[in-house]
């Protein structure tokens, strides 16, 4: 595991309880976990405490990862805040017997140091001098205005209104299993429940198998308890040609309450699949109801805001 105080590398065999289906790729939950472990190892590296994730975005996935093959999630630490930690995040396979890595997902992550009351606590400051880390801080600084007008246009969204909408919920409880360093669920898990009801709401909507393409504006709002009920909700807000547009908010609550609090909420955008593995069309979602039309928008905008993305390798070949 090659660490410095920015830098660290996890590498490790791709198993086969990390697959979505019998053959397949590994699902983009499990990703989601991967990556949250060697940026929260980072963070912890350079802060020299304990810190919590704030923010996830802008996470691509551009090909499977196969049962047994080598993983590397290369983290690195490329701005730093008063509080704040922004990391960005690869990661690529490779066959072992071929051994020639190539890159399967990137995002940026913003984790916060906190204190042992929980309070976020200042952090040492990363000053770049290399042209290349001097690129990546000023790359890390502008999304900060793209986070802040995403976040405020899903703040605003009301998903309260009648709707006619495919939807999924799954309710569990959390584990000792899905404990982190903190005694809490850790980021990565709370973001791999919300990547499999997204997957549960497309592939009820598309009919057929779906893999997610995009995760975007993952925000966290309290602490997952060990014990506590998790409600995940799983809504289609928008279809592209071959994209299903998927809006998940978790909630929790302790057994005895009736009413899950918010706790976190992302945007997922999956792809329909053929028999063959390749991303298909996906037959279109035509709102009727003033609440449905509203989100559709919600979800143009959201897209406008980012920057539409032409199909490439980083996407598995799907415009979105």
């Amino acid at each position: 595991m090659p660490i410095t105080d920015r830098r660290i590398t996890l590498r490790f065999l791709a198993a086969p309880t990390d697959v979505a289906t019998l053959g397949g790729g590994v699902r983009g939950g499990r990703i989601l976990e991967w990556i949250d472990k060697a940026a929260y190892a980072c963070a912890a590296a350079w802060s020299g405490g304990y810190s919590v994730t704030a923010y996830v975005g802008n996470i691509g996935f551009g090909r499977d990862i196969a049962s047994g093959d080598v993983v590397e999630v290369r983290a690195t630490l490329v701005y730093t805040g008063r509080t704040s930690m922004h990391i960005r995040c690869e990661v690529a396979s490779a066959d072992p017997r071929v051994g020639t890595f190539t890159v399967a997902s990137t995002c940026l992550l913003v984790f916060v140091a906190v204190d042992e009351s929980g309070r976020p606590t200042p952090v040492r400051q990363w000053e770049p001098v290399l042209a290349e880390d001097v690129r990546a801080a000023e790359e890390a600084e502008a999304r900060a205005d793209v986070r802040r007008r995403i976040a405020a246009a899903m703040g605003g969204a009301d998903y309260t209104l009648p709707s006619e909408a495919e939807r999924r919920t799954t309710r569990f409880l959390a584990a000792p299993t899905d404990i982190n360093w903190g005694g809490k669920a850790h980021g990565g898990r709370v973001m791999g429940w919300m990547d499999d009801a997204a997957y549960l709401c497309a592939a009820g909507w598309s009919g057929g198998e779906a893999v997610t393409v995009y995760v975007g504006g993952v925000r966290f709002y309290r602490p997952v308890q060990i014990g506590q009920v998790i409600e995940v909700s799983a809504r289609l807000l928008h279809t592209g040609r071959q994209t299903m547009h998927v809006s998940v908010h978790l909630a929790t609550c302790w057994p005895h309450e009736r009413e899950p609090q918010p706790a976190a909420h992302a945007l997922h955008v999956l792809a329909a699949l053929d028999a063959g593995g390749d991303a298909t069309a996906v037959r279109p979602w035509t709102p009727r109801l003033p609440g449905d039309v509203a989100l559709d928008a919600h979800a143009r905008e959201l897209i406008a805001i980012r920057g539409r993305r032409t199909a490439s390798a980083a996407t598995r070949m799907v415009a979105i």
